[in-house]
């Protein structure tokens, strides 16, 4: 894998996932039409972060599997789901913002820590 390969891998994952955090939490608080929309958008940016930081997985590791992974992989489909539950849970919405921070940092602590 090139250095530049892997510069852009890093920030198109960064990228999907600042936007699939952000529009997350948007869905929380958006009107009910806004779904669709940005249900798509959501799902663009969880299959980015997915192919990825797949892609860098196999580039810089060769698949090794170890914890780390599967508990990045548990935060992903996490938030991927908390995107479609804001349309429905409003009334838990502070308690899912919190849920979807902790997950995020959990995430971001498994990309320096890798146990």
């Amino acid at each position: 894998m090139s250095l530049f390969e892997l510069n852009l891998l890093h920030v198109l994952h960064v990228a999907s996932l600042v936007v699939l955090l952000a529009f997350t939490v948007y869905a929380f608080a958006a009107q009910p039409e806004s779904r669709k929309r940005v249900m798509i958008i959501t799902g663009i940016a969880t299959l980015l972060a997915l192919v990825t930081g797949i892609r860098m997985w196999q580039g810089m590791f060769g698949f090794v599997m170890a914890t780390w992974v599967i508990v990045k992989l548990v935060c992903w489909l996490a938030l991927s789901a908390l995107a479609g539950i804001g349309y429905r849970k409003r009334n838990s919405a502070g308690a899912l913002i919190s849920v979807i921070l902790g997950i995020a940092t959990l995430a971001l602590v498994m990309v320096y820590w890798k146990p």
